[in-house]
């Protein structure tokens, strides 16, 4: 069995879930995790925030349920509602970091949310991906420099394309591969408990 995580860098909810993210990972190191960028903000959705009413309202929602951190910095970068969260640039970024650490992915998705959501740093600027890396002992300029690729820009359109194919129609959900079967394990927000039995409901078929 393996874990497909489909996840948004610009998703509050998947900012949420990394608790969960890091303890299921924690407690299963045997299990590789895949993880894949959604579109959430694409297209038409790639709008100022002051565009969506519902952020603060939804990011307290987060909070209470998940106990998630949002930061002084992230509230400063927002405050004016002019803010673009581009889910493509978030994805090419991604891409950039997972294409140099492949084996840390779940890791780096939630330090990349980390930089957006605590500390404020824009998702769209190559430097913010230069931190994340350098902070993870991975090689920054290399990553930053990645983030213009046209192959980082061609795994991001991969990425959508295959969040789409396996059905995700929301972030975050967590998948479980057992086999030639995918079951979805985690959808919005779910407690590690949670997904650790149904983990050992899957194992056990």
């Amino acid at each position: 069995m393996h874990l497909i995580y489909v996840f948004d860098a610009y998703c509050g909810w998947s900012h949420g879930f990394s608790t969960t993210l890091r303890e299921i990972t924690a407690r299963h190191p045997d299990l590789s995790v895949e993880v894949i960028s959604g579109g959430l903000f694409v297209g038409a959705r790639r709008v100022p925030v002051r565009e969506f009413g519902y952020i603060q309202g939804a990011n307290a929602q987060i909070h209470d349920t998940t106990g998630a951190q949002f930061g002084a910095a992230y509230e400063r970068l927002i405050a004016d509602g002019t803010f673009v969260m581009d889910s493509e640039a978030a994805a090419r970024g991604f891409a950039a970091l997972r294409e140099a650490a492949p084996h840390r992915t779940a890791e780096l998705a939630i330090a990349l949310q980390r930089a957006f959501y605590v500390d404020g740093l824009s998702l769209s600027e190559p430097g913010t991906y230069r931190t994340v890396a350098e902070q993870a002992g991975v090689d920054g300029a290399m990553v930053a420099a990645a983030f213009t690729e046209p192959r980082s820009a061609a795994a991001a359109a991969a990425d959508f394309q295959r969040a789409a194919q396996l059905g995700v129609t929301g972030f975050p959900t967590l998948i479980a591969a057992h086999g030639e079967t995918i079951t979805a394990i985690a959808y919005g927000h779910a407690s590690p408990g949670q997904v650790e039995e149904r983990l050992i409901a899957l194992a056990s078929r």
